[in-house]
This record gives C-alpha cells, sequence and structure tokens, in this order.
C-alpha cells in the first residue's frame, strides 16, 4: 500500500505539487500572522520593562497600548510624586505612535536626566541630547545606514542623530520631551510617569500614597509586572479575532485544495480501486490508501511551510529591520497541526466515495 501511494503522488505531479503548495501557504499564512503579532507584542514588552522603572503612572482613560493614549497629564505633577517617601526616581515621558510610512512606529519624548537614571543608557556611540532637534536611536533602528551626525526624519521633522545605543529601553527613537510636546501640540504635558522605587517591595506604598495624593486619586498605578501579565493575546481587543480568522481562511483554502485534489482522482482512479477491492481490500484499506496519499502531501506541505516561513521572516527583517518576527515551537506545532487536520478533513468525503464504489462496476468502467 505504501509503494501505491508513493507511485500515485509521482504519477500526478502537478497535482500533488499543488496541493503540496496549498497545504505550505495555509501554514505561512499561519505562522506569519502569529509571528508579526506575537513579535511585535513581546518586542514592546522587553523595551518597556527595559526601561528600568518599578510602576507606571498613567491618565485613567490611558490604553495598555504605548503611544496612542496622548499627553493628558500635566508634567508638573511629577513634583508631588517625587515628594513621596519611597520614590527614587520619576520620569515623564510622552510616547506618540506614528503611522507615516516612512516613520511607522512610537517615538519617545523624554526629560533626559531622569529616564536615564531609571537605568543609564549604553551608548555605542555618540552622546546625549545638545539641542531640541537631536534624537538617540537604538542600534537596531541605526543599523549600518544611520550613524552619529546623520539627519532623520522623525514626525515629518528633521532631526541630528546625537547618540546611538543599545537596543532595549524604551521607544527605538527619543527625542527631548519639550520638542515633543511642542510638536503634539501638548506642551507641559505628558502620557506616563515611569517611577523607580528605593526598595521595590515598597511598590503597593507607593501606588496607596500616590492615590492619597490630591490630583492623583483617580491616575491608575501599575507596577510592571501587572502591566506585563496584561500584555497578553487573551487580554488584547482583536488579537485572536484576528488570529481565527486569518486562521480559518488558511484552513478553508487547504481544505478546498486538498478536496478537489482526492475527489478528482477518486474519480480518475475508479478502475484501480475495483482491482483493489476484487483482490479482498476493505473499504477501510481503500480509506486508508487516500488519507495516507493525503497525510504524505500535508507533511511534505508543512514542511515547505515551515521553511517559507523562515524565508519570509528574513525578507521582513531585511526590508522592516526594526520589526520583531517571532516564530516560536508552540506555534510551529499548532500551524502544523492545524494544516494536517484540515487536509484530512478535506480528503474524508473523497475517501468514503472511494470506499462505496462497486468493484464489478469499477472494473467494467471504461
Amino acid at each position: 500500500m505504501n509503494k501505491l501511494v508513493i507511485a500515485n503522488i509521482l504519477h500526478r505531479p502537478l497535482r500533488s505539487i499543488i496541493s503540496v503548495l496549498a497545504v505550505a501557504i495555509e501554514v505561512i499564512m499561519i505562522l506569519s500572522i502569529v509571528g508579526i503579532f506575537m513579535g511585535m507584542l513581546d518586542d514592546q514588552k522587553a523595551r518597556t520593562n527595559g526601561i528600568g522603572a518599578d510602576l507606571m503612572l498613567q491618565p485613567s482613560n490611558a490604553s495598555i497600548f504605548n503611544g496612542i493614549s496622548g499627553a493628558p497629564m500635566p508634567i508638573k505633577d511629577d513634583e508631588a510624586v517625587r515628594k513621596l517617601p519611597h520614590v527614587a526616581v520619576v520620569a515623564p515621558v510622552i510616547t506618540h505612535f506614528e503611522t507615516s510610512s516612512n516613520d511607522f512606529g512610537v517615538t519617545d519624548g523624554i526629560d533626559y536626566p531622569s529616564f536615564d537614571a531609571l537605568r543609564p543608557f549604553v551608548f555605542l556611540a555618540g552622546g546625549r541630547f545638545q539641542g531640541p532637534n537631536d534624537v538617540i536611536v537604538d542600534d537596531v533602528f541605526a543599523g549600518r545606514q544611520h550613524h552619529v551626525g546623520d539627519t532623520i526624519t522623525v514626525m515629518k521633522r528633521p532631526f541630528r542623530i546625537c547618540g546611538i545605543v543599545e537596543h532595549g529601553k524604551g521607544a527605538r527613537k527619543l527625542i527631548p520631551i519639550d520638542t515633543m510636546g511642542m510638536l503634539i501640540g501638548s506642551p507641559g504635558k505628558a502620557s506616563i510617569f515611569y517611577i523607580k522605587a528605593d526598595n521595590p517591595a515598597n511598590d503597593q506604598t507607593i501606588t496607596q500614597e500616590i492615590h492619597s495624593t490630591p490630583g492623583l486619586a483617580d491616575f491608575p498605578v501599575q507596577t510592571m509586572e501587572e502591566w506585563l501579565s496584561e500584555m497578553t493575546p487573551e487580554k488584547l481587543p482583536g488579537f485572536n479575532l484576528a488570529l481565527d480568522i486569518v486562521t480559518g481562511i488558511a484552513v478553508v483554502i487547504g481544505f478546498l485544495v486538498i478536496f478537489q485534489s482526492m475527489y478528482t482522482a477518486v474519480l480518475e482512479r475508479t478502475r484501480e480501486i475495483g482491482i483493489l477491492k476484487s483482490m479482498g481490500a476493505s473499504k477501510a484499506d481503500i480509506v486508508g490508501v487516500v488519507l495516507l496519499e493525503t497525510a504524505v502531501m500535508a507533511v511534505a506541505g508543512i514542511v515547505v511551510g515551515i521553511a517559507a516561513t523562515y524565508g519570509v521572516r528574513l525578507l521582513i527583517l531585511y526590508l522592516f529591520p526594526t520589526q520583531h518576527f517571532e516564530i516560536t515551537r508552540q506555534w510551529l506545532g499548532q500551524g502544523a497541526g492545524i494544516a494536517f487536520v484540515g487536509s484530512q478533513l478535506g480528503a474524508l468525503y473523497p475517501a468514503w466515495l472511494a470506499a462505496r464504489k462497486d468493484p464489478i462496476d469499477a472494473l467494467a468502467y471504461e
């Protein structure tokens, strides 16, 4: 039976290749959408956690996504927070999400002394801001194209690169907070206060003290651990919905192509099926041949799809160096499982149709 399965696949190479590619496309679609979504999510988590803060103070209407809540908090409010007994550092920041084609992503407006005090920058070249139109970039953004002294466009304005730092501390581009406030029309305001405690054990005490401070009672305070726990696919609106839609489309594509391929193959093998049944093959044997042939093509498609996904990852990282594309073992297994089950479901009806054929009618078929 195994030889028969391989012979059938090789006898119709074009149909087999199309079936393999259908499964491969299914795998690529699933792994790519997961890789991009999870890459963006985990990259933001890592870079925000790398700022070095223990707590985050945000306005009451703040989103868990950095950069889309505006800058509604007066920077002067940080004075009241600094006076609290267990607060070591307060760093006001404006996070702004830019969507233009040549400047996509989050840019931070920072107060350099306090932001650096949370966790010092590690400069690879250059240094701190020297003027209002300076920008600090990380090594991922800089790559091999940008150097200290170069001019880049940030929020449709020219900025001079004054320093390049190791990635992992906030946004990939950082400009003075006063400049950011002027650009977005919110001078003297901030999106978030990053707070460093004198001892992490005092986080809850600081939270209570902030909520007891006049004017700050309604502002939510989160520890970094609490914020990180919120940044999961299950708690992000639309994440799982988008993933389910893409997965569903991928499964339908694989199902239809496998169904069409195997249904046509069964119609063409009427005489072959009759010979097998006349030689004693049971209905289960016939179904097994069809499903085994589908399984072989599905496994080949999964291998091709996984290899192609790594190719897509390399292409995306080449075209968009700042984009994080994450491929995990969990999703490699899930994507492969979804594609395999979908292909087997697509072959069930053709297999059942083949098993029902009468051997006398099949042998008389011309």
